[in-house]
């Protein structure tokens, strides 16, 4: 009986060391697991703010969409999550940024936002060429007219600029990027698992900045 409590006890001790040394493992690392922006981005300051910066034409984006949707749904009361199209200065992704602020101002960025990805990625669908994005978007029961009177506002086009101006402070050199609370951009690990894990250590640190612990 002795014999064996003291194999217990080496078990449990080497558990125990196992243990501390995994939470050693995944403590966070600028540099490796995280990157400050300086001067950070303007954030909602009553709320901890997750920022995905997204390509629709991406199939990276298109492959994390389905992990990060749930997940952002999720979210404590606490946090905010926000998607925002990456726009850099060769201006080529303008037409899926403007398209995501138009089914925003529309309300239907949660009945259409995958089904953008689905159409690009899964049916090749062109939805770059306006032509064949309004008969798109016509065939999924959409007002063609509200669309259009949309699609040409101001308001989007505000929306389209601040976009830009977001990628360029940012820093961001690939999509698809996290940014928590304006200041932590989040560097790509092995899984896209993995990068909601930092992302939610990342959550916690800014909730702890704010004295919200």
């Amino acid at each position: 009986m002795r014999a064996w409590r003291g194999v217990l006890a080496t078990v449990l001790a080497s558990f125990g060391l196992c243990l501390a040394l995994g939470a050693a493992a995944v403590e966070l690392k600028e540099g490796r697991d995280f990157r400050l922006i300086n001067p950070p981005l303007a954030t909602d300051k009553t709320r901890i703010e997750v920022t995905e910066f997204f390509w629709y034409g991406c199939p990276h984006c298109f492959d994390f969409e389905p992990i990060l949707a749930p997940w952002a749904k999720k979210l404590p009361a606490d946090v905010v999550f926000r998607r925002v199209p990456a726009l850099f200065p060769n201006n080529k992704w303008a037409t899926p940024a403007r398209l995501y602020y138009t089914l925003e101002a529309m309300n239907l960025v949660e009945r259409l936002h995958r089904d953008v990805f689905n159409a690009i990625h899964l049916d090749h669908q062109r939805l770059d060429d306006e032509k064949i994005l309004f008969d798109w978007v016509a065939k999924k029961g959409v007002d063609a007219k509200i669309f259009a009177e949309t699609w040409n506002s101001s308001g989007v086009q505000s929306r389209v600029q601040q976009a830009r101006d977001l990628t360029l402070a940012s820093r961001i050199n690939g999509v698809p990027s996290m940014v928590v609370q304006g200041k932590y951009l989040v560097l790509t690990p092995g899984t896209y698992e993995d990068l909601l894990e930092i992302i939610e250590q990342l959550i916690d640190r800014a909730r702890a900045e704010a004295g919200k612990n």
